[in-house]
């Protein structure tokens, strides 16, 4: 295969002195595909060398390398290695015995076996999403003392190396204060020894030649400022102070495979605002997202439906969600509208359960309990919303940053709310249940 100039450049930095290299940038870029090409050349030319590839999530990782990039790069870089993927214990083994271990950092059990093992090569994949605490675990193993053989040469020892990529995340991330601003990330120290750590730029249109005509344009290029800047340019976003709702909460814990758990329950929730069926276009658009709780505690964002138009359509399609789900209610605030809302669902499907919620605190205030559930992974969104999560990045402790109102994260709080319900009992809202006749499944 041919590389291109940039993917050049990298491997200059990657075959230098450096123990420790970062590869940054944005998506679909080359970076995964360049390491993982490093760490199997690595595994072929050292006989019975032993070594690592992860993410923070296992199902990740099988679905974005063991069964994308990994066979990928031995097709098209070494056709001639036959090696064995183990698929029970997730490891590749190849005919020098050397081996590339795969494990996700979220089943304990597995990360303890894996983590076990001496490594000559550690490659942490997407980092944004992994705790610098599992990180200085994993280098802890990177220890293994092994040779690598070149033909008509004598054996040599194979240097120890730590492959790390991501989509940049924002400027406070543990990545970006050691590779970039060369301190220790926790005490801000600076690195005893800077030279070690090394990083490369990588972005889409350094890789267009390898992309399919119009991803950059159609796919990158329209998404909203914030997120252009990290998938599209590949830098690094100015940290909000005491953001609540960070990239790497909701990245970390994203549904990228489509499998969710049987739900208990499921609600459609709706925030309303003025606009009419005509001449909306300065209206705000009505919130309306789908939502439900699974069998393993969690909650699961399903669906964006939010729109920008008037009752006669709104209803419609708040309703329509509720019967594609078979959900069990729709939740809806009422402090704009009152009885409209409620009104409006009647008219478009009679006799749908309904549930009216009145907001006595602010926007913020009734988004704060839930970020905790963010970081802990008990919120998880099937697939990648880009609207909604543009709003809930402008949530901090010091107020809504964002621009226009945030009609889609509004309505995935007051889903949320009826999810947990004892996250918010007390002072945080008042609930009203309107008496609505409910349906019953059979």
């Amino acid at each position: 295969m041919r590389f291109t100039a940039k993917q050049e450049e990298a491997r200059e930095i990657m075959a230098g002195n450096a123990t420790h290299i970062l590869g940054v940038g944005g998506s679909r870029s080359g970076k995964t595909f360049l390491f993982t090409r490093a760490t199997a050349a690595r595994a072929i030319k050292a006989p019975e060398s032993r070594h690592a590839i992860f993410r923070f999530r296992l199902n990740h990782l099988i679905a974005t390398i063991v069964l994308d990039t990994f066979p990928k790069v031995m097709k098209l870089c070494f056709p001639n290695i036959d090696y064995i993927y183990h698929a029970q214990d997730k490891y590749a083994e190849f005919p020098n015995k050397s081996e590339i271990w795969f494990a996700g950092l979220d089943d304990k059990e597995r990360t303890e076996k894996v983590l076990g093992m001496e490594f000559a090569t550690i490659y942490p994949n997407e980092c944004s999403q992994i705790p610098y605490s599992s990180i200085m675990y994993a280098r802890t193993r990177l220890s293994q003392k092994v040779n690598q053989i070149i033909e008509g040469e004598e054996p040599t020892p194979l240097k120890l190396k730590a492959y790390y990529d991501e989509n940049p995340p924002l400027k406070s991330h543990w990545t970006y204060r050691q590779f970039i601003e060369k301190v220790e990330p926790e005490s801000r120290t600076k690195l005893a020894n800077p030279d070690d750590y090394a990083y490369f730029y990588m972005n889409p249109a350094d890789n267009k030649e390898n992309l399919a005509e119009g991803y950059i344009e159609n796919q990158l290029a329209t998404m909203p400022a914030r997120m252009r800047v990290r998938f599209l340019e590949g830098r690094f976003g100015e940290a909000t102070p005491n953001q609540l709702f960070p990239d790497e909460y909701i990245d970390k814990w994203r549904v990228i495979d489509g499998i969710v758990p049987d739900f208990v329950r499921i609600v459609v929730a709706v925030d309303p605002s003025g606009a009419d069926d005509i001449d909306n276009a300065d209206n705000d658009a009505i919130g309306i997202v789908v939502g439900a709780l699974g069998t393993d505690g969690n909650a699961y964002l399903l669906e964006d439906n939010t729109v920008k138009a008037g009752p006669g359509t709104w209803g419609k399609v708040a309703t329509g969600a509720y019967d594609r789900h078979s959900a069990d209610c729709i939740v809806g605030e009422t402090n704009f509208g009152g009885a409209m809302v409620q009104q409006t669902i009647q008219v478009a499907r009679p006799r749908t359960p309904f549930k009216a919620v009145t907001a006595s605190r602010g926007k913020v205030q009734r988004a704060e309990p839930f970020s905790a559930l963010y970081e802990s992974g008990k919120v998880r969104h099937v697939g990648r919303f880009v609207e909604l999560e543009e709003e809930l990045a402008g949530f901090s402790t010091s107020g809504y940053t964002g621009g226009k109102s945030p009609n889609r994260a509004d309505a995935w709080i007051w889903a949320l709310a009826e999810l947990f319900p004892a996250i918010v009992k007390g002072p945080a809202q008042k609930v009203e249940t309107r008496m609505i006749p409910v349906v019953h499944r059979w």
